[in-house]
């Protein structure tokens, strides 16, 4: 997967991978001085609000069901003040630094486009804290959608709390300080900004597409292995026959294949032995390439809302002749339900391939010694690896249960229809970590398996896949400690320079 070693926010869109550059792989964020102009021209904007008086909720009025409660002077710095204090009560473990980097990294899209009203001071110090490395601790649980998460990050600005820096967690205010960031004076709106829009659910839902699609080119891989250490009939995967219904995400997958398998004996010799295969040997193209069908549209979604404007209320217009439009921009169901069919797909991914690891542990349909291992008996061999990989697809199909269709009321019947994208985005993270231990375990399985066919030649592509697997983890002769090889395996899936070793074509 290529990222970009810089990002600019100008005005062209932004990819799910310049977010995932800038949260995961830390490159420097900037913005254009087109950007800045736009972020002026809105804060401008405000300050002829406030001059004028005219009501504009969440810039002289209270918050939420307190809308048209009028605020004068002093009080608007006060109120983006006490909005960050007040809001910031989130529970639960903190978020990891690449999830709060990546939800700032939103953020700071969403203020530049210029409709946020939002001070250039307070988006140079999140910049700052982006790219001096200071990540404020954000605890996972309590956002219907936004507003906890970002508060936590606003109270960093205010010099409260704890953030992360140079491997450490230190109070906010001595990161700070130690890295010459100033904290930027907050006023009118400002703090609504801070809290407002969708960047949690959406940072969190690109980091989660990052991993979906290495996760699915892995599938791909190790399915190709069962496939083959389980005899199968490579007539299922005839590109004529997958072009009868053209899914885009299933010819992908059959051309991967096909690629994959290219030069086995183990495949030529396996030919006509048996009727067809089963269907979680037989239908890798369809079910992946269904899940891959599902992450491009979810892609789709989720990139609309990075680039859109998510703020309530928007400024429009110039200080001259501006409007001031409250609307329901913030509400996520776009990335919710994104999410959601996420969630799905990557549970998809984990169900078959549990399906395939259960079939080449069982000598009634393998072919194979019972449980992969030469003295059954005396020797468990992968049994109850397979066992774990079943308790993680029943904890998937749990994590797999929409969360868009739930619906809490809040803020005394204002905010009476919620999203909760930004839940759905973080489970997400757990069924991902869940996906890569099942595959794991398939990798693990499926290149013991291949110790059983020699002499006949495997695969090109299955080929380095197990040899590549054989560097870290040794063949399985007898009973041994298996869990720190499902490690070693897991560790490999998350190294995408030995998925383009094995195979660099992979869609």
């Amino acid at each position: 997967m290529h990222y970009p070693s810089s990002v600019e926010i100008d005005r062209q869109p932004l990819r799910w991978q310049d977010v995932v550059a800038v949260a995961r792989h830390r490159v420097p964020l900037s913005l254009s001085d087109a950007a800045w102009a736009r972020i002026e021209n809105a804060q401008a904007i405000v300050q002829q609000i406030v001059t004028s008086e005219q009501r504009a909720y969440g810039v002289n009025t209270g918050l939420g069901a307190l809308c048209n409660q009028a605020l004068h002077g002093e009080q608007l710095a006060q109120l983006s003040r006490n909005t960050l204090m007040s809001h910031a009560c989130g529970v639960g473990t903190p978020l990891s630094d690449e999830q709060t980097r990546a939800i700032i990294c939103c953020a700071i899209v969403n203020y530049s486009h210029g409709k946020s009203g939002i001070h250039q001071s307070v988006v140079e110090a999140l910049l700052a804290l982006l790219n001096h490395g200071v990540t404020p601790q954000v605890p996972s649980q309590g956002s219907v959608g936004y507003l906890t998460h970002m508060a936590h990050v606003g109270v960093a600005l205010l010099g409260l709390g704890e953030v992360s820096y140079r491997g450490q967690i230190v109070p906010a205010a001595q990161a700070l300080a130690e890295e010459g960031i100033a904290l930027p004076p907050l006023g009118a709106k400002d703090g609504l900004c801070l809290v407002n829009g969708t960047p949690c659910m959406t940072g969190l839902s690109c980091l989660a597409l990052a991993d979906a699609w290495r996760l699915a080119r892995w599938a791909d891989v190790l399915g190709a292995m069962s496939f083959e250490a389980l005899r199968g009939q490579i007539a299922a995967f005839d590109e004529e026959i997958l072009a009868l219904k053209p899914h885009p995400g299933m010819q992908r997958v059959g051309a991967n294949l096909r690629a994959l398998l290219h030069g086995s004996e183990v495949i030529a010799a396996s030919k006509g032995i048996r009727t067809q295969d089963a269907l979680s040997i037989r239908s890798i193209p369809q079910v992946h390439g269904a899940c891959r069908d599902q992450m491009a549209h979810a892609e789709r979604q989720i990139e609309t809302e990075l680039n859109g404007t998510t703020d309530n209320p928007l400024l429009l217009g110039t200080p001259d002749n501006f409007r001031v439009m409250s609307q329901a921009n913030p509400h996520g169901e776009s990335v919710a339900m994104a999410a959601d069919v996420l969630a799905i797909a990557i549970a998809e991914l984990g169900g078959i391939a549990e399906r395939r690891i259960d079939r080449l542990i069982n000598p009634l349909v393998s072919g194979l010694p019972p449980f992969l291992v030469s003295e059954p008996g005396v020797n468990s061999g992968m049994m109850i690896a397979q066992y774990v990989a079943a308790s993680l697809c029943a904890e998937n199909r749990q994590l797999a249960q929409p969360c868009v269709v739930d619906n809490y009321v809040t803020s005394a019947l204002q905010e009476d229809h919620l999203s909760l994208g930004t839940g759905a985005a973080l489970r997400l993270h757990k069924l991902l970590a869940n996906v890569n231990q099942i595959l794991a375990i398939e990798y693990l399985l499926a290149a013991q398996a291949f110790e059983f066919l020699q002499p006949q030649r495997v695969g090109e592509g299955t080929g380095r896949a197990w040899r590549l697997l054989r560097q870290r983890v040794e063949p399985y002769h007898q009973d041994r400690w298996l869990a720190p090889d499902i490690a070693s395996s897991a560790a490999l899936l998350q190294d995408e320079q030995a998925l383009a070793e094995i195979a660099p074509a992979l869609g």
